[in-house]
């Protein structure tokens, strides 16, 4: 799709193509949510804690190569105004120099790492993981395409198809007695599939070897995107690196497996919004009123998809994990009931990412993550000092909650955004989750029986005050909205208007 096809389709069926592609998007990350909860509950039985903290411990270091691989251009090219078959081809030549480089490096500093954490373990393994900073180099320019078309089905099934992949591939390793290895391969086999697949849908050109001069304002770009990525994965992935030096591979474990189920309900939901809501918004930069209208739907969506979920799941985080997980996982429950409040400020938080980039003020981003970054990361120090894992999970979302009112205000001043977009739809839904906790907690610790009872009715009783809620004429208006938005999916996708016509509003 060229620059000016995309000026001129994008507009007349904007509001169908958005909305449907979240729910596609959804529709594909949420199976890769049940694969992925498939691999943790039979993993979590086959291998040991200590197996999921030597792998923690890699990727929480060769993570930050990754970033700066991705140098941010990723977020560049969907966000540009224009691309150019120079400037394409200039983008993957960059991001495979990227790779190669950091494939490299992480290959040369396995020694390192695995002296940091005094684990010769970590040398071998991370020279295998090493290359799939290489794969990613390739396949993330052609991700950034398919994103720019809008070709949102077709993300999906390769989402489903690299996750099946690894799943399928790390389990037979398990059973095979592979260990830490089977982990591994349920990442790297992914990620092989993945570029496969892409390079299919996308079928990149790339011309002779060059990177030319077009590319350097995605570089700027890019660069200030980069920053604020580095800074927020420091933030998210120091602990691991200060609980395997401190506490060892098996604590870590624990605090990883129960991050990794903390993160799900955030990555099916703004995994799909995130991916639709960049390109979209990049497009309605200019229509403040359709803007608004846009942000103020998806924070609602993710008000009432992440406020209540959070609450009822931490009042029964123990039975859930011991579900999931399996005996001699219990000291994972604690951490994710309080990772939970973290969960819901990290959930709507993304949408200031998405205001930051789509109105250009990517710099200004990197300034306030620049200031409040390492007050998080300090707070891992302070949580670790004061109460092991348990207190690192409680300073991390005490610090993340303390943080929201400043960091929105400081990323909608001086735009079109208005505080009430973000905080109107929040009210109702943080409301309800107030006594859906109280029930779901009380009955958890009422009733004394096998796991999976205490969670069903746990989880039944959290859902009364939710469903309750919906008596009240405010909450069944919230609920039409976000139908509203569904119903948007099933039109017909409209005619391009004639010159002058008015334009479907985008929900």
């Amino acid at each position: 799709m060229t620059a000016q096809q995309e000026r001129t389709t994008a507009p007349s069926d904007l509001a169908h193509r958005a909305s449907r592609g979240t729910l596609v998007t959804a529709g594909g990350l949420w199976g890769r949510a049940l694969l992925q909860t498939a691999s943790t509950v039979v993993l979590a039985r086959l291998l040991d804690p200590t197996d999921f903290g030597l792998l923690a411990m890699i990727t929480a270091i060769v993570g930050v190569a990754d970033l700066v691989r991705d140098f941010g251009l990723t977020a560049a090219l969907i966000q540009s105004r224009t691309m150019t078959s120079r400037l394409w081809s200039s983008a993957l030549w960059l991001s495979v120099v990227l790779g190669v480089v950091l494939s490299v490096a992480v290959v040369l500093l396995a020694p390192v790492i695995a002296l940091l954490y005094d684990e010769p373990r970590l040398v071998l393994l991370t020279i295998v993981i090493a290359p799939t900073l290489f794969v990613n180099g390739l396949a993330m320019p052609m991700q950034a395409k398919l994103q720019r078309e809008l070709r949102f089905t077709t993300l999906a099934h390769i989402d489903v198809g690299s996750m099946l992949t690894g799943v399928v591939l790390s389990i037979a390793a398990a059973l095979l007695g592979w260990g830490v290895w089977s982990l591994v391969l349920l990442a790297g086999a992914g990620q092989v599939y993945r570029l496969v697949a892409l390079w299919i849908c996308a079928r990149p050109r790339f011309g002779r070897p060059r990177i030319s001069r077009e590319v350097l304002p995605l570089v700027s770009t890019g660069g200030s995107v980069f920053g604020v990525q580095l800074l927020n994965y420091a933030a998210r992935n120091l602990d691991n690196v200060i609980i395997g030096y401190q506490l060892g591979p098996q604590e870590l474990g624990y605090y990883s497996r129960a991050y990794a189920l903390f993160l799900l309900p955030l990555q099916q939901l703004n995994g799909p919004l995130g991916r639709v809501a960049l390109p979209v918004l990049s497009t309605l930069r200019d229509e403040p009123e359709r803007f608004r209208n846009y942000v103020r739907g998806a924070v609602l969506v993710i008000g009432y998809l992440t406020i209540p979920t959070y609450a009822v799941a931490a009042a029964v985080s123990g039975p859930l994990i011991a579900l999931l997980l399996g005996p001699g996982w219990e000291p994972a429950a604690l951490v994710f009931s309080l990772l939970a409040v973290a969960g819901v400020v990290q959930a709507v938080g993304s949408v200031q990412g998405w205001l930051y980039l789509t109105l250009e003020r990517a710099h200004r981003q990197l300034v306030y993550y620049a200031i409040t970054r390492p007050l998080v990361i300090g707070g891992f120090f302070l949580g670790i000092w004061w109460g092991g894992i348990d207190g690192v999970a409680l300073v991390y979302s005490a610090i993340t909650l303390v943080l929201a009112v400043p960091g929105f205000w400081f990323a909608i001043r001086g735009t079109f955004v208005h505080g009430s977009d973000i905080v109107g739809p929040l009210l109702r839904p943080a409301i309800v989750a107030v006594p859906a906790f109280a029930a779901a907690f009380a009955v958890v610790q009422l009733v004394d029986t096998v796991a999976v009872l205490e969670l069903l009715a746990g989880g039944a009783a959290g859902l009364v005050p939710i469903a309750a809620a919906f008596a009240v004429p405010a909450y069944r208006r919230d609920i039409r909205r976000i139908a509203g938005f569904v119903a948007q999916v099933r039109r017909r996708r409209p005619a391009a208007p004639e010159p002058g016509a008015p334009e479907p509003e985008a929900v």
